[in-house]
């Protein structure tokens, strides 16, 4: 099988995703379809049939956002804010420390379940 290289801008690029997506079919699925038929006379389609309209791409989009929504109504305590920074994330010493005192904390709780 060879493969093909094929430069397109990036909103035919994010509607052909789109378009697939709707189809349960990749992107490169959808064009070695369209080069069989080519190859093969069937019919292709019309180029107005073949991209997805913009009501399409409007409603994946508006769907996106009510998802988005929906996610950010569910997980309101959530705040970007609440993350560790670039250098509390890399701490290592900060990170063996707060085992260590988990490990600490459930070792008393279980002494102080048991006794």
């Amino acid at each position: 099988m060879k493969n093909i290289t094929v430069s397109i801008d990036e909103t035919t690029h994010r509607i052909a995703h789109i378009r697939a997506a709707e189809l349960d079919r990749s992107v490169s699925a959808l064009v070695r379809e369209f080069l069989r038929s080519l190859v093969q006379s069937r019919p292709v389609p019309a180029r107005d049939e073949a991209q997805p309209t913009v009501d399409a791409f409007a409603s994946h989009r508006r769907t996106i956002n009510e998802v988005v929504e929906e996610i950010r109504a569910r997980n309101s305590g959530f705040s970007a804010a609440d993350n560790l920074s670039r250098e509390e994330l890399y701490d290592r010493n900060r990170a063996r420390r707060e085992v260590q005192e988990a490990d600490s904390d459930s070792v008393v709780r279980t002494q102080h379940a048991q006794g």
